[in-house]
């Protein structure tokens, strides 16, 4: 199957409005729809996100039985759907199924007056499923059931989704790569094993061939102590997204503007910047730049790469997001994924909240 692009990413919250309401204003996102049980939605309320390239679909169960009631009953808000286009969703989802893949929902066609669209799921690894979702139109509306708003969402510093970071349960890393390359067609790209102190973790990372999804998965060795994948998987109760991470031309405009609305991102030591230059050589920024606002900075063979992330506003401390500037780069930051694992450890160190 071809991935086109992620046509949206559904979050499963406990309340709709609440969530999209702090999305919208820490992260600028605009509401571009809404749907209900007046609309033709069963079960649930959603509240449609856009900008640029971006799509979040922010959903909170109204019945019982709706997918979103038992997955933050268990889980918490947290992403329940990555969402692929494609240009058939019944021939993707049967090629899943017949490669393997669990089905969730068969192909069903929603039709409006702006176009037919089709989707279908399957899952994706813990209680996350992958829907499948082709449209008539490029220029339809994201649903029927959701009627959009017609506001302007071209504006805004974030672009697209980089990619999305998964953490799993010890030993289920090789598992869920083979599926993704055998279900879906990825391949894997990268793999890195990272020791923290006492603590060790192992990530590859899969791609669809046009670098539409990208993957990066998250496995804790138990040879060594517990670490903050095991503290996400204890808290989330098994396998999820730790983060998303959004991809900006301009980083540091984006986190000023960020941390001006209310974004809090993790701080990284002084030592980090102190070294910085004579490990990457000229970057083309002002370290004093980086320093203030907390960026982290890398390099690979194509480019420079600069990232941060917030700390997460989970009340079980599990997800958050991720900033990312590709000044050429294409791989993920070597240095900097250990730079972060350190600078989660400060932070769930420091939690009052903890994770019980």
């Amino acid at each position: 199957m071809e991935i086109q692009a992620i046509d949206h990413i559904e979050l499963f919250v406990a309340e709709a409005e609440e969530a999209a309401a702090e999305l919208c204003d820490r992260f600028g996102f605009v509401p571009a729809g809404r749907g209900g049980a007046t609309t033709g939605l069963r079960g649930c309320k959603s509240v449609l996100l856009r900008q640029r390239g971006i799509t979040l679909l922010v959903t909170s169960a109204t019945d019982p039985g709706h997918p979103a009631a038992e997955y933050v009953a268990r889980h918490g808000d947290g992403v329940g759907v990555i969402a692929l286009a494609v240009e058939d969703a019944e021939a993707a989802f049967a090629e899943a199924v017949g490669r393997g893949g669990v089905p969730v929902a068969p192909p069903e066609v929603f039709k409006g007056e702006d176009g037919e669209v089709v989707l279908a799921s399957v899952i994706g690894f813990g209680d996350v499923e992958h829907r499948f979702v082709s449209r008539d139109r490029s220029d339809g509306s994201f649903l029927p059931m959701i009627p959009e708003t017609g506001r302007d969402c071209s504006g805004g510093l974030l672009r697209e989704i980089d990619h999305i970071a998964v953490c799993v349960p010890a030993g289920a890393l090789d598992g869920i790569v083979r599926c993704y390359e055998e279900v879906f067609g990825l391949r894997q790209i990268f793999e890195e094993r990272i020791v923290v102190g006492s603590q060790a973790m192992d990530s590859k990372v899969v791609q669809d061939a046009a670098g539409k999804l990208t993957l990066t998965i998250l496995e804790p060795d138990v040879a060594f102590d517990p670490g903050q994948i095991d503290a996400f998987i204890a808290a989330h109760d098994g396998a999820g997204v730790q983060h998303l991470a959004f991809l900006t031309e301009d980083i540091l405009t984006a986190v000023s503007e960020g941390a001006d609305r209310g974004v809090r991102f993790l701080s990284t030591p002084s030592s980090y910047y102190e070294v910085l230059t004579s490990r990457l050589g000229s970057i083309g920024v002002p370290v004093e730049a980086l320093r203030e606002l907390n960026v982290l900075a890398d390099r690979d063979h194509s480019g420079l790469l600069l990232q941060i992330f917030t700390e997460s506003r989970h009340p079980r401390r599990t997800l958050f997001y991720e900033l990312i500037d590709r000044r050429g780069a294409h791989t993920f930051g070597s240095n900097n994924i250990q730079a972060l694992y350190e600078a989660v450890e400060r932070q769930q160190a420091g939690d009052p909240i903890g994770l019980d």
